[in-house]
């Protein structure tokens, strides 16, 4: 494999294991996700399973084994109520989002066109959660925050 494709195939990987965080992610948003919020909230959820799913076959058509996703994440801070909840969404969709721009950045073609669309879906989702928006969403470094780091929304516990 060339640099690359070894590069388009961390960046799928990369993006893979955001993909399950996200999962993983939305079902503590579903346990404290207040009724009128829980529609858009299992809509993200589906939306990311799929995304994750895709992401699975693109990376076994390209040979390799996807990454799998952890038993257990830590979640950035602690969802106590619907408020944290919706506070947990936003960040969900900009780490995956920014994950996704480095997809973009790595891939060509349909590939790159797909994580442009998977990029652009994540920071409408943001925006929706936030109430507002980002100057440059998957970019913190563009949009004036601290840089976050391109990796999963929340981390693996052993």
């Amino acid at each position: 494999m060339s640099e690359s494709e070894d590069g388009r195939l961390e960046a799928l990987q990369a993006a893979l294991a955001a993909e399950h965080a996200a999962v993983y992610g939305y079902g503590v948003v579903g346990g404290r996700i207040g009724e009128g919020r829980r529609a858009e909230a299992r809509a993200a959820y589906d939306a990311h399973r799929a995304r994750r799913d895709a992401l699975a076959r693109e990376v076994r058509d390209l040979g390799a084994r996807p990454v799998a996703a952890a038993a257990g994440y830590a979640l950035p801070f602690p969802v106590r109520d619907a408020a944290g909840a919706v506070r947990l969404a936003a960040e969900l969709e900009d780490r995956v989002a920014g994950v996704y721009s480095d997809l973009v950045r790595a891939a060509d073609g349909a590939r790159r066109a797909t994580a442009a669309g998977a990029l652009r879906e994540a920071a409408v989702r943001a925006v929706r959660w936030r109430g507002g928006s980002v100057a440059f969403p998957g970019l913190a470094e563009r949009a004036g925050a601290p840089s976050a780091p391109a990796s999963p929304s929340v981390t693996p516990t052993q």
